[in-house]
């Protein structure tokens, strides 16, 4: 086989493969524009809240919804209850108005 008809070839198969993955990346958007709609209107239906992330204390469940003085509820100087409490900051902002 002549070197120029190799190269041909490589060059048609390396372009196929560009087609291909163009394809793909197209088919794949909308199968992921299709699931998302679906976890849409999952969370409209179940009326599902963010996300939660630790299941102890309500405090760490979700912390954009947390009290500053939650933590502290039993005592301003109570030791730790809970090992998810060591590993979420307090909420950020003015959060107990």
């Amino acid at each position: 086989m002549r070197k120029s008809t190799r190269f041909i070839l490589f060059t048609t198969v390396l372009i196929l493969l560009i087609v291909l993955i163009a394809v793909h990346a197209r088919h794949s958007q909308a199968v992921s524009i299709n699931d998302r709609r679906e976890r849409d209107e999952l969370v409209r239906t179940l009326r599902l809240t963010d996300l939660c992330l630790f299941t102890e204390a309500r405090y760490t469940r979700n912390p954009a919804m947390a009290d500053r003085f939650a933590p502290f509820q039993d005592h301003p100087l109570a030791m730790e209850h809970f090992p998810s409490g060591s590993l979420v900051r307090p909420p950020s902002g003015n959060a107990a108005k």
